[in-house]
């Protein structure tokens, strides 16, 4: 497993450029079961994720074209096997779209995860709302129907996945159905975008309700997906942890103003133009407090970037995990940095210090491994980060984005 070493203490200056979003991307490929016609994207990111997705499309029936071109004739499997579910959670987001056009589907459970559980039963309940039968059979959900109709259905809790995965089946459903207390992401949004280019009846993205009328068949795509604004974040994060000045592009406004808002509180200065967004760091950080929550709440995805901030802050800082329930993972491994944390159940308290030192730490999740990354940018001497092939599936080329703002960073394969 390949390694990141990092030697702290420069100060980043520089402009990134941000890939398409991962968590977009996803979702956006299982539009192509959706329908036998062309689907393709002007660009896709270079992500460990994104790379599994096509894998599993392929093996469900999606030919792959050309590098970013896609095409599903025929539904070719129903079955999405465990070997592809355990990599990528996201996989669950096919259990939609083959119901809706195959009639059957046989989507492996998703396991735990590091940062929590995140059951799929509001994805059933919706389903079976619908009039699809669902059995739970040797680890796998084993979803029939003749054909999906329309219903009416609140969602326990507004996820992002059930949302997708709800909005997709409907689409084709006969009738018609509003779903109620819906996520209200910016990647739900884009999926709602995406279906109405393809032909679908369907509005209310961004609000709590999406009200779909089902068509019998849908079109082709061609589409350009948003740039990822969890990895914006943690480019603006190294450059507020390291007092330096960072700028990203491109930049979708309206997508991070919780973010932006926090950012200002620690003490950085703000521009946000219609396609970028600047950093300048103040000469330390100031506290913060801070609790994720839904759309168009702080993301819970930027919780460990921002407190990675907060070690170096002047003052003490709480943070407030409200979405996961294992979320603080990196905790004990900033701890190994020299950072002071304190952590009672969902909240923690960090007493800014006036420097991180450098260690070997281990990487738990994607985010994680990013806010370690972050700590060893700002912390005296070198730092070691193991396991990076968490952040493999969802940073495209984050060592060389890094190097080119004046990082010292390398990577050591083991």
């Amino acid at each position: 497993m390949d390694s990141l070493v990092v030697e702290g203490g420069q100060i980043l200056k520089g402009k990134v450029e941000v890939p398409p979003a991962k968590n977009a991307a996803l979702p956006l490929l299982c539009l192509s079961l959706l329908t036998a016609e062309k689907v393709s994207f002007e660009s896709l990111p270079d992500v460990a994720d994104i790379q599994s997705m096509q894998k599993m499309l392929e093996h469900l029936g999606v030919e792959k074209l050309d590098k970013n071109l896609f095409q599903c004739k025929t539904i070719k499997s129903v079955q999405a096997p465990y070997e592809w579910v355990r990599k990528m959670r996201a996989s669950i987001l096919v259990l939609g779209p083959l119901l809706a056009r195959a009639g059957r589907a046989e989507v492996s459970m998703p396991g735990g995860c590091a940062i929590g559980e995140r059951p799929v039963g509001i994805h059933l309940d919706g389903l079976r709302a619908m009039g699809a039968t669902i059995n739970l059979e040797n680890g796998y959900i084993q979803a029939e129907c003749k054909k999906l109709r329309g219903t009416k259905f609140v969602l326990d809790f507004p996820t992002v996945t059930g949302t997708i995965n709800l909005v997709t089946a409907a689409a084709l459903a006969e009738g018609e159905s509003l779903l109620e207390n819906v996520a209200c992401e910016p990647e739900v949004v884009e999926i709602v975008q995406a279906l109405r280019q393809m032909g679908a009846k369907i509005s209310g993205e961004g609000t709590s309700q999406i009200k779909i009328t089902g068509v019998p068949k849908l079109n082709g795509l061609k589409w350009q997906i948003q740039p990822d604004r969890i990895q914006l974040l943690t480019y603006l994060a190294a450059g507020a942890l390291t007092g330096g000045e960072v700028e990203c592009t491109p930049y979708r406004q309206g997508t991070l103003n919780a973010v932006v808002q926090k950012f200002r509180e620690l003490g950085c200065e703000m521009i946000e133009t219609s396609e970028s967004l600047r950093l300048k760091a103040p000469q330390r950080l100031k506290s913060i407090h801070l609790e994720t929550a839904p759309f168009p709440g702080f993301p819970t995805d930027g919780q460990a970037q921002f407190m990675a901030c907060t070690t170096l802050a002047a003052g003490s800082s709480t943070i407030r995990e409200l979405v996961f329930e294992n979320r603080f993972q990196h905790v004990a491994e900033l701890r190994r940095m020299g950072a002071k944390i304190e952590v009672d159940g969902n909240t923690a308290v960090i007493s800014g210090v006036d420097h991180l030192s450098g260690a070997s730490v281990m990487a738990s999740d994607l985010r994680a491994s990013a806010s370690l990354v972050l700590a060893g940018l700002s912390a005296h001497g070198k730092t070691k980060v193991l396991r990076v092939y968490h952040l493999d599936r969802g940073y495209e080329m984050l060592e060389a984005k890094l190097r080119k703002l004046g990082a010292k960073i390398t990577r050591e394969k083991e």
